[in-house]
């Protein structure tokens, strides 16, 4: 008979000592500690990011946005119970006007034992920083235990990043597919998490058909390679904590 471990167990380490170095070594708190009040990634990458945040996530819920911001790109429209932020700089997350609270710790150094409580949060979000994550197999188990039964988490990036922060193991995946299959076995090292699946499109309303959809089938291929190239290619791997 085979037994379940406890959730938040990690099964296994997804990254070699190697793969998780950076070129800059130096401190995370002091590269952060100038504000950066920009968002990093073009306004269509982050229409489909409030989407998919309009679509997943339970209207009244708590949610805990990890590696935050000034600005957390939930829908405007949709109340929560409670929104946390997680960053790297309090002067950023001061200005987020949609954080109930916020903390800052360097996951790269203390990625377990944060202060809240499990099993309270209806989702978690990461929006373009998952590629800074030096232990992200701890990080995704803290997630898993901190999620209630159900809760969802929704990692978000794109082919934009601090190049000297990233680590080695994001920066050797030659392709947004690799990143995507790396971001899937951080979820699948823990236990706890549903299948995880991933997204490269989230279908805005009211936005015009591309013209990709209205080309002839040896044309449309064409046509939407042309489309993802004129802006930030999008990525979301999505997991469930287990019911």
């Amino acid at each position: 008979m085979q037994v379940r471990c406890e959730v938040g167990a990690i099964r296994r380490e997804v990254l070699a000592r190697s793969e998780r170095t950076k070129m800059d070594p130096g401190n995370d708190l002091a590269f952060y500690e100038i504000p950066r009040l920009v968002t990093h990634v073009d306004d269509n990458f982050l229409a489909q990011v409030t989407q998919l945040y309009r679509e997943l996530i339970p209207p009244g819920g708590t949610v805990l946005d990890l590696c935050s911001s000034h600005v957390s790109h939930l829908p405007p429209e949709i109340s929560y119970s409670k929104v946390i932020g997680h960053g790297m700089n309090a002067q950023e997350l001061a200005r987020n006007p949609r954080l109930d609270y916020f903390f800052i710790r360097n996951f790269n150094e203390e990625p377990r034992g944060w202060a809240i409580q499990d099993d309270s949060l209806d989702a978690v979000l990461c929006c373009v920083s998952v590629q800074y994550w030096q232990q992200p197999e701890a990080v995704c188990a803290e997630i898993v235990k901190k999620l209630k039964p159900g809760g969802v988490c929704i990692i978000t990036f794109s082919n934009r990043c601090f190049p000297t922060k990233a680590i080695t193991a994001w920066q050797m995946a030659s392709s947004g597919y690799a990143r995507v299959q790396l971001v899937k076995q951080y979820f699948q090292a823990v236990e706890g998490f549903t299948t995880p699946f991933s997204l490269t499109e989230v279908p805005l309303p009211n936005k015009p058909a591309p013209l990709s959809s209205r080309l002839p089938g040896f044309l449309a291929p064409v046509a939407k390679l042309f489309e993802r190239s004129a802006s930030d290619p999008f990525y979301a791997v999505v997991a469930y904590k287990e019911k």
